[in-house]
C-alpha cells in the first residue's frame, strides 16, 4: 500500500508532493469562483507553487479585462471573509452526496478527506491548507490565455499591504 496515510481512525491516499498551503487554498477558492461565474467546472490541470501558479479550464473564449477584475475581486472578497478552512473524513459513499468526486483517481482510498473553505467550497483533497483564509495574501491574475477550448490562468498571491 504505497502512498497511503493511516491516522488513528482513517486511511487515505498520501499527497504526491509538498503543498504551499496559502496557494493551494487559493486554488480551491479560484476553482469555486470560476464555477460560480462561468459554470466551467474546476480546473482540469493545475500547477500550484509558492511563487506563481497556473490553472487550465475548459472554456469557450478568452477573458475580458472586466472578467479578470471580476474574478480577482470575488477571490479576494472570499479571502478577506476570514473563512475557516477545515478537513473532514467521509466514506466515498457519504462524500459523493456532498461533493463532486468525478476527478478522483481510480486508486483513491475508500475514506476521503473533504476540504471545506467556509461554506464557499467543498472538494476532496489530500493537500495542505491554511486554517483560515485570513492567512492568504492578495490574489492577482498574471495572465489569461485562450486557445483550442482551453483557458489558462497564471496567478500568484501577493503579501497584504
Amino acid at each position: 500500500m504505497e502512498n497511503i496515510i493511516k491516522t488513528d481512525t482513517n486511511i487515505t491516499n498520501a499527497p504526491k508532493k509538498d503543498y504551499c498551503a496559502p496557494m493551494h487554498t487559493t486554488e480551491h477558492i479560484l476553482n469555486q469562483t470560476m464555477i460560480r461565474l462561468f459554470d466551467c467546472g474546476r480546473c482540469f490541470s493545475a500547477h500550484v507553487e509558492a511563487k506563481k501558479s497556473k490553472c487550465d479550464y475548459h472554456f469557450s473564449r478568452n477573458l475580458t479585462d472586466a472578467d479578470i477584475a471580476n474574478i480577482e475581486g470575488k477571490v479576494n472578497e472570499v479571502i478577506l471573509s476570514n473563512l475557516e478552512v477545515r478537513a473532514q473524513y467521509f466514506s466515498k459513499e457519504e462524500a459523493g452526496k456532498i461533493a463532486d468526486l468525478s476527478k478522483l483517481p481510480e486508486n483513491s482510498s475508500e475514506t476521503l478527506r473533504l476540504v471545506f473553505v467556509g461554506d464557499y467550497d467543498i472538494c476532496p483533497c489530500i493537500g495542505d491548507h491554511v486554517a483560515n483564509t485570513s492567512e492568504i495574501g492578495t490574489f492577482k491574475i498574471i495572465s489569461a490565455d485562450f486557445a483550442d477550448g482551453k483557458l489558462r490562468l497564471r496567478w500568484k498571491v501577493l503579501p497584504r499591504e
